[in-house]
């Protein structure tokens, strides 16, 4: 997870087959995403989406720093 990825925590996939997904897009703030997400389903009613908070995980933090 590069810094930009850090810096935004709130994350929109798009649900895809085979429990696949994938980025639409990245926050920093949950209401944003929340907006964005609203807009999504009215605007691509038959997709699929989700919003999950990513974080640094303490393993990958130690092989970073």
């Amino acid at each position: 997870m590069n810094y930009q990825e850090q810096l935004t925590p709130w994350v929109v996939y798009q649900l895809l087959p085979d429990l696949q997904r994938q980025v639409v897009i990245r926050f920093r703030r949950r209401n944003d995403a929340d907006s964005y997400l609203k807009v999504l389903k009215q605007t691509r009613p038959k997709g699929e989406f989700m919003i999950a908070f990513e974080t640094l995980n303490k393993e990958a933090a130690a092989s970073i720093g």
